[in-house]
């Protein structure tokens, strides 16, 4: 134990460092987005800053079991895309 937050990864269950993995939190209203603060409120699930990682986490439906949400193929798409650029 590190003494620092850890989360479990959506895309690969590996337990990482809260700080180098992204969030996407889907908030009070229902909206999933990607959460670049790591910070607002909301449901959150975290995701490593990599393809693989955020690929398996959009197309295996983890992302969207982790939020307790559905969430669209348009909205999938347009996540990802995001979150890849978040992690840049």
């Amino acid at each position: 134990m590190t003494g620092r937050p850890e989360r479990t990864c959506v895309g690969c269950r590996e337990v990482g460092d809260k700080s180098v993995l992204l969030r996407v939190r889907r908030s009070p209203d229902g909206e999933v987005a990607f959460d670049a603060s790591g910070t607002a409120p909301g449901r959150g699930a975290y995701v490593h800053p990599t393809a693989r990682c955020i690929e398996a986490a959009t197309h295996k439906g983890a992302l969207a079991k982790a939020l307790r949400t559905g969430i669209g193929p348009d909205e999938l798409g347009r996540l990802g895309d995001t979150m890849s650029q978040g992690a840049l």
